[in-house]
């Protein structure tokens, strides 16, 4: 991984300040942001993994000029718990140009989650990769009875895990009610390529209800900034079925720095957004399946 940075920092190599590799089509979205408010108005839960920095709108819209999209979903980050407030007050900022996805209670209200969808919620997730959770029949339980609850909504789950967890769950992701999205490439192992164990059921799933985010390239490698390893595992995906496949920067690059507690400041990776999105060229080298990717599958998913 890219070292860390205190602050929010530009990345300075060609993809951010030189040509670029590719022609960004219009409304591209990047489909994995998260937006972090001031604690004294937005606290953080008080079991929590790592404490981020701040990260704005302001941020974010001078990031979207940067690596050349428009349009963004903001994902409810784990240090946040069930409370949406941070990421809820952002979409009304944004307004249309973004859409959102929550971590919510399983007792959540349908009108709750009707008062969200109006705002710009589209979907639900399920955090397992942060949080440590591992109990996969709970888990089942929950995406079951969750999908029948978001149907009506035209929602989908989102879920962030090891893609030995997604072979665990595939058996109800392939009968889920509604689309799964899965987060950073399921967390399949670059330097493994297609080939590892599990790919092939993912490579199933995603021709039903799963998509993927072909996101955060740096949390599957060690081979910045080009990750050449990652592509086999990309082009497999897009190959499998290139309509549910989704681009997302995980912006801005949270981690978990080592030798810090939870209450410590943990800072970004330095990434550069806009050669992470010129990486499709290597990725999906038809400009027809790029345009799908990043403008025409997530104007479906997320209702833009």
């Amino acid at each position: 991984m890219a070292a860390g940075a205190t602050t929010l920092a530009v990345a300075t190599n060609a993809g951010a300040q030189g040509k670029r590799r590719m022609q960004v089509p219009p409304l591209t979205c990047d489909v994995h942001v998260h937006i972090i408010g001031p604690p004294d108005k937005y606290p953080f839960i008080p079991d929590r993994a790592y404490t981020p920095p701040q990260a704005s709108v302001a941020d974010l819209r001078a990031m979207r000029v940067r690596a050349g999209n428009q349009r963004n979903v903001l994902v409810q980050p784990s240090f946040y718990g069930t409370d949406n407030r941070c990421m809820i007050d952002a979409l009304t900022e944004l307004g249309a140009s973004a859409r959102g996805v929550a971590v919510v209670a399983d007792d959540i209200s349908d009108a709750a989650l009707a008062d969200m969808d109006r705002r710009g919620v589209r979907g639900v997730r399920l955090n397992l990769a942060t949080t440590g959770f591992s109990n996969m029949q709970a888990v089942k339980e929950q995406i079951a009875l969750m999908g029948r609850r978001l149907k009506p909504l035209n929602w989908h789950i989102q879920i962030f895990t090891s893609l030995d967890n997604v072979v665990a769950l595939a058996p109800v992701i392939e009968t889920s009610a509604v689309p799964v999205v899965l987060d950073h490439f399921a967390l399949a192992a670059a330097a493994k390529g297609p080939g590892q164990p599990g790919f092939e059921v993912l490579t199933r799933l995603v021709k039903g209800q799963a998509w993927v985010k072909l996101s955060a390239p740096y949390r599957i490698s060690d081979h910045p900034p080009a990750y050449a390893d990652v592509t086999p595992i990309a082009r497999a995906l897009i190959a499998a079925n290139p309509a549910q496949m989704l681009w997302g920067s995980d912006w801005p690059h949270t981690t978990r720095a080592p030798g810090k507690g939870p209450l410590d400041i943990h800072p970004f990776l330095v990434q550069d957004e806009a050669a992470t999105l010129d990486l499709l060229v290597d990725w999906a080298p038809d400009a027809k399946t790029r345009q799908a990717i990043l403008v025409d599958n997530p104007a479906r998913l997320y209702r833009f």
